[in-house]
């Protein structure tokens, strides 16, 4: 009941901008044994969550963002479900507050969270596994503690990018017994969250996520990789704000980079600006966008990656086993 209340009490110090007075009801807090000490083989050490966090002025928009349908419309439906929670509260119900965002890499999911604290103009905090996760026993679901622990104090946005790293599948047996743990405690401490603290989760392997952490998050929302038509859409908004349009077109541009993501897609933008500004006249922009297009065709693809090591795995099974040798002998004790 006290640390509920007091929790409360600097939430409301903090959207008042009381932040002198919030910082001593947190360390006041803090001085309070409500928990009991995480079993750990060292000493875990001071702080108090915030070390394991970045905080990033949010500057990206919804509106500016090439969403999906069912993204963009989920995101304004969370953002009213905010700003007018008072309404929900008054029908005894609670804004959602905890999403999930899954889908290749490059293509929306951290800007979308972003947009959403920049919408409801709420900190936007960005997890640290560097900081979050420990080497010893309970140090990690210490750090976890403290980390839920701080950002309870106030309306926020709460950002774990590359999400698989603490969610993974419980039921993996090559995982250790200290991440089930973690992950189980991971689970308890969202479903304690206040509903003035938005969590966003996203993952690029939403398969290796367990089962149940599924079932916490109240939107699930899936981010593909973007078709041609929405490549040519992006690179037009980037393309037509620069001084000089080149010759060739959006929609030509686009099919000469095939697949792409919108991070990739912006990258390559950029570079074609930088090599055009950095040519000081001497390289227009027709040249920069050619050399760039030569650039992208013999860039290094993951996908490409992945096939060579199927090639290289396919041949090596295929290659014939010298009698005698450790591969043979290795493959006649797996068959016995």
């Amino acid at each position: 009941m006290l640390k509920s209340t007091t929790e409360a009490l600097m939430a409301d110090e903090r959207a008042k901008k009381h932040h002198v007075l919030a910082d001593r009801l947190q360390r006041a807090l803090s001085a309070v044994p409500v928990t009991p000490p995480a079993l750990t083989t060292s000493a875990t050490g001071g702080g108090t969550g915030r070390e394991a966090i970045i905080e990033i002025q949010p500057q990206m928009r919804l509106d500016d963002l090439l969403l999906p349908l069912p993204v963009r419309e989920n995101g304004r439906q969370l953002v009213e479900e905010h700003v007018r929670a008072d309404v929900l509260r008054a029908h005894g119900y609670e804004p959602r507050h905890r999403i999930l965002l899954s889908g290749p890499p490059g293509n929306g999911k951290t800007s979308f969270a972003e947009g959403v604290a920049e919408a409801l103009a709420l900190p936007f905090f960005v997890v640290r596994y560097d900081a979050l996760i420990g080497s010893y026993l309970g140090e990690t679901n210490a750090r976890l503690r403290k980390l839920f622990d701080y950002v309870r104090t106030q309306p926020s946005v709460l950002f774990f990018d590359e999400f698989d790293a603490i969610g993974k599948e419980r039921g993996d047996t090559h995982e250790t017994g200290e991440i089930k743990r973690v992950v189980s405690f991971l689970l308890m401490q969202l479903d304690q969250l206040p509903s003035y603290v938005v969590v966003i989760a996203a993952t690029n392997h939403a398969e290796l996520l367990d089962r149940a952490v599924w079932r916490r998050f109240q939107m699930r929302l899936a981010f593909p990789a973007p078709d041609r038509n929405q490549v040519e859409v992006f690179l037009d908004r980037i393309i037509s704000n620069w001084p000089e349009a080149p010759r060739l077109s959006v929609q030509k541009i686009a099919a000469k980079m095939e697949t792409a993501s919108y991070a990739e897609a912006l990258d390559f933008c950029q570079n074609v600006r930088r090599r055009n500004i950095l040519g000081l006249g001497e390289t227009g922009i027709d040249d920069a966008l050619e050399t760039e297009l030569d650039l992208w065709s013999a860039r290094v693809r993951p996908e490409r990656l992945n096939a060579e090591r199927s090639e290289q795995t396919a041949a090596v099974a295929e290659e014939p086993i010298p009698p005698g040798s450790a591969r043979r002998k290795a493959k006649e004790h797996r068959q016995a």
